[in-house]
């Protein structure tokens, strides 16, 4: 017996390194370092860690480069987005992949991925490792987890302190169901194929998923988690932002009151903002009550701030004035 008829390619595993050095320089040792930025007076050092969760298994069915891509942003956008909601920005970031069998083609498409986030959100790749782990995984599975940290001052950190009664929650547009509630959607698919009976032609190898898919393609489920770290670091540049929520699993309801002191909470107003169809759609078909909606998805909403309710306008123009041109809704109000 070797390692390799065991199931683990060292050589691959090697020659997997060796190509994602052309993408990542700095990659390769034990470790990864990176020195404190100058100019700050107390830093504080803020960490995150998150997944992708059960999307990646729609992203392995479709099976293609930008799908793995994709998870690869979400990665990066999962864990950065919470790290920003204390005023942090974000310095370095890194990744942990686990496959039944290491396939380069696909695992360099999730590490480009994970720089493009990276790239996005102004922070370092710094490093990350990939186990092949068979028995644990089936080959062509692989999982991911992130780990982000950035840097505030600690007279700068946002943490919810300052609201008060009155003050406003803005809503910014989510870019679709971002990476959460997809063991639902995963379950929904399933059983509108089993509930039809009825046989497909192979596409993209989720046959099972066409009438799902006919409502909604797959590329738009796969859209890639919005990260909103350069919109939040200009806004607080700009404007009194009092407490900040990423919108991810637990929906508004979990997520929007841990930015609160104790004794204050939120009237939010689910009418404030048209609900994209996809959401309506998953309700519908899957007979999803909208409680349970809340509680999953986030609705259209992926990030949410807290402020004074005299910069609410200014604010909104902030955001609009994005190079993207995000959307925002005020949808609540401190209690």
């Amino acid at each position: 017996m070797d390692y390799k008829t065991a199931g683990v390619d060292i050589e691959a595993g090697n020659a997997f390194v060796e190509k994602i050095k052309k993408i990542v320089p700095t990659i390769g040792g034990f470790n990864g370092m990176m020195k404190v930025p100058s100019g700050y007076e107390k830093p504080v050092l803020v960490s995150g860690t998150d997944g992708v969760g059960t999307k990646l298994h729609i992203a392995q069915l479709k099976n293609n480069h930008p799908a793995h891509k994709g998870v690869g942003i979400d990665l990066v956008a999962m864990c950065v987005n919470d790290v920003i909601t204390c005023g942090a920005k974000p310095l370095y970031f890194l990744d942990y992949i686990a496959t039944g069998k290491l396939d380069s083609l696909v695992l360099e498409a999730v590490i480009e991925g994970i720089v493009e986030g990276c790239n996005q959100s102004g922070m370092d790749l710094l490093g990350g490792e990939t186990a092949e782990m068979p028995r644990m995984y089936d080959d062509g599975k692989y999982d991911l987890a992130g780990f982000c940290t950035g840097i505030v001052e600690e007279f700068d950190v946002v943490d919810g302190s300052l609201i008060k009664p009155g003050d406003k929650v803005i809503g910014i547009e989510s870019s679709g169901l971002h990476s959460n509630g997809f063991s639902l959607i995963n379950k929904l698919t399933n059983d509108l194929y089993y509930n039809n009976l009825l046989m497909w032609d192979r596409r993209d190898g989720i046959d099972e998923y066409k009438d799902f898919f006919d409502l909604h393609p797959i590329e738009e489920v796969l859209t890639p988690t919005t990260i909103y770290a350069p919109l939040i670091q200009h806004l607080l540049d700009e404007v009194p932002v009092l407490g900040m929520s990423h919108i991810t699993g637990g929906g508004l309801p979990e997520n929007l009151p841990r930015c609160l002191p104790e004794g204050l909470t939120f009237d939010v107003d689910y009418s404030a903002w048209e609900r994209p169809e996809i959401f309506k759609n998953i309700s519908k078909h899957g007979n999803v009550s909208e409680d349970e909606m809340r509680n999953v998805f986030n609705l259209g909403i992926g990030f949410c701030l807290v402020v004074p309710e005299d910069v609410v306008a200014d604010t909104q123009c902030l955001i609009a004035d994005t190079p993207h041109g995000m959307r925002s809704w005020v949808i609540g109000e401190v209690k």
